[in-house]
């Protein structure tokens, strides 16, 4: 009887042209910065593979709402560059009453770090 190979079976690494292994394509995420905020409001909860894609894409779409209105902001008030007061006034009007509220705190104290350690 001749063997089936398994569809689990791991494949080797593909070579370049030189000889060398090629480099797997990185992709960006928020996913170890989550599991680190995971772990500072319940230290004994994990989070599988599909709630972190799911966390992600939160993520990525709230950056996209708040930088776009940033962006909108700016070009109103004639102004050629987004700074953090910018963000500050998106991140009111865009998150709802004591989520803007602590959102705007922890920006404050991450921009007050960034410019004390500058």
């Amino acid at each position: 009887m001749a063997k089936i190979p398994s569809k689990k079976a791991a494949k080797a690494p593909k070579k370049a042209a030189d000889g060398k292994k090629k480099k797997a394509k990185r992709t960006e995420s928020y996913g170890s910065y989550i599991y680190k905020v995971l772990k500072q409001v319940h230290p004994d909860t994990g989070i599988s593979k599909r709630g972190m894609s799911i966390m992600n894409s939160f993520i990525n779409d709230v950056f996209e709402r708040i930088a776009s209105e940033a962006g909108k902001l700016t070009r109103y008030n004639k102004k050629s560059t987004l700074s953090s007061r910018e963000i500050q006034t998106a991140v009111r009007l865009m998150l709802p009453g004591e989520l803007a509220k602590h959102a705007v705190s922890e920006g404050t104290k991450a921009v007050t770090k960034f410019t004390s350690s500058a």
